[in-house]
Parts: structure tokens; C-alpha cells; sequence
């Protein structure tokens, strides 16, 4: 029992135009508009989509999207969850059909607050993924859409409550300066989810989405076009200590960040656990305002 990958995100977005214009020029990801509907959905891969854009007055997360493997699992998962007090709604015909999934259900993660979902059968496509610029494509496939982190009032129970139910493993833990943070996988991706401290962000909002190019020179043209576009850099390009991710990190329209990075390392069999006394092993310099 447990979770397969991060499938997909979906947000509320008060700034559509310049979400659209960050996801496509600097991700060069496809957009594929919905008939008789001012959403967006995004594909970066085989999938359908991944990432799904609803016009808001607020932003925030309108849903966070697990993917497992089967719908036996999934109807054991929703088991599980209800047995932990939570409201667990099966998804109309409707939803399904907008997430594109087979089967899903509809919870509120009560570590993070985040409207959540758990899902099967995600509709794929054997036509080609059509980038919007010239890039090699993302790292996917049975590792997901990428990973997510969230800041957490009581970092404890938000690791056992992801740890014992939902199916994860922990990776790996940084502690430095004021923040405290846990690593954790759920396949062969070295995270899948991290888990912050609140202080220096508020407990249940995301930190930053990360999403992994197949090449590094996707990362540093990107990385050159969001410079060029004036899009807020948030940390230098650098090489992180535990998951050894080459990246960056800018800051969306609506305020969070996305990591841009190539090379991550992979859990294994003979994987060991280890403590770091700060995240980088070089780079990664916060930038002046």
C-alpha cells in the first residue's frame, strides 16, 4: 500500500498569463486549452498533463495528485486514510475525466492542509511530446511529475503520517541555520517530498515544486531565459549535498518556487541514510534583492 509518484499538480493562479508565459518560454512545456474552460493544462511528457493552471483571484494549490499503481491499492489507501479520521470523497465522473485518471479520491492532507488526491489509470498518449522551446525532455516516467516541498508545523507527525500511510521511505535529513528538513521517496527518485519546519515559511504552504531536465544545457539555457525575461532568481546555480541535483531556483507568479535541475541521484538497494549540516555542496548563494 502507499503511493507510486507525484502524478500532478494543479493551482489556482491569479497571474495566468504570466504563468503561461513561465511554464512555455522557460519549461517549454505544452499547453493543451480545454474546450468551454479558461484552465490550462500542461504536458511535459507522455502523460496528458502534469500541471494544470485554474484563473483565481487567490492563489494557492487546488490539488496535489499521487498516483498508485492499481485501483486495489487505491481503494487499501482510501481505507487507510478514512481509518485516520479524514473525509475521503470518491471523484465524480466529472473529475476524473478533467484529471484524466481512471479513478481517484479526494482528501485534505492533514500535515500540510493541501486539497489532495490519490489516483489510478492516467491517461498517456503515443503521440510526441511537442516542446514549446528546444529542450530534451524531463525525467518522468515511473518517478512522476518531479517533487514537491512543504513547510510543516510538527515535522514529527508530518513524517510518520507520510512515512506510515501514505507508503514513503525517509532518504535522508539536512538540518541548518533555522530550518530542519526530511527527504522522503516513494520510488527510485532520491525525494519525492520534503518536509520543512514552518518559521522561516508559514506551516502547510509549498516551498517549491522541482522539476528534472534530461539534459544540463536545458537547464542552463533556461536558466539564461529567465535572466533575459527578468524572472526573480531566487537561488544560484549550485549542487545540492545529499541528492547531488544541479540546479536553480526563480520564483513563480504566485510567490513560491520551482527548482530547474539535471542529475539527481537515485534511491537504491543498498541506499544509506545520512545527516547534513547544510544543503549545498557548492553554489546555491541566495541572490540579492
Amino acid at each position: 500500500m502507499g503511493v507510486n509518484s507525484l502524478g500532478y499538480v494543479c493551482l489556482n493562479v491569479s497571474k495566468m498569463d504570466e504563468w503561461c508565459k513561465l511554464l512555455e518560454r522557460v519549461f517549454g512545456m505544452e499547453p493543451r486549452p480545454r474546450n468551454g474552460s479558461t484552465a490550462i493544462d500542461y504536458r511535459m511528457d507522455s502523460h496528458h498533463h502534469r500541471l494544470s493552471l485554474y484563473p483565481s483571484a487567490a492563489d494557492g494549490i487546488a490539488a496535489v495528485g499521487w498516483e498508485v499503481s492499481s485501483e486495489e491499492r487505491l481503494d487499501e489507501l482510501s481505507i487507510a486514510l478514512k481509518e485516520q479520521g479524514l473525509d475521503v470523497v470518491a471523484g465524480s465522473p466529472e473529475l476524473c475525466r478533467e484529471r484524466k485518471v481512471q479513478k481517484l479520491y479526494s482528501y485534505t492532507c492533514p500535515v500540510t492542509q493541501a486539497d489532495s488526491e490519490i489516483y489510478y489509470g492516467p491517461l498517456v498518449t503515443n503521440v510526441a511530446f511537442t516542446p514549446t522551446r528546444g529542450i530534451s525532455g524531463y525525467k518522468t516516467d515511473h518517478q512522476g511529475l518531479g517533487h514537491i516541498v512543504f513547510w510543516v508545523k510538527d515535522l514529527a507527525q508530518a513524517v510518520k503520517f507520510y512515512e506510515n500511510i501514505m507508503g514513503f521511505g525517509v532518504s535522508d535529513y539536512i538540518a541548518w541555520d533555522v530550518h530542519d528538513a526530511v527527504f522522503l521517496h516513494c520510488n527510485s527518485r532520491h525525494h519525492t517530498l520534503a518536509l520543512m519546519q514552518d518559521g522561516p515559511g508559514p506551516a502547510g504552504a509549498v516551498m517549491h515544486i522541482m522539476l528534472e531536465a534530461n539534459s544540463l544545457d536545458d537547464v542552463g539555457s533556461g536558466y539564461d531565459i529567465v535572466r533575459d525575461l527578468g524572472i526573480p532568481v531566487m537561488l544560484d546555480p549550485g549542487k545540492h549535498s545529499n541528492d547531488h541535483m544541479q540546479s536553480f531556483y526563480l520564483e513563480t507568479p504566485s510567490g513560491f518556487w520551482i527548482e530547474y535541475g539535471y542529475g539527481g541521484r537515485e534511491i537504491g538497494p543498498d541506499w544509506e541514510i545520512k545527516s547534513y549540516d547544510q544543503p549545498m555542496l557548492w553554489g546555491h548563494r541566495p541572490v540579492s534583492a
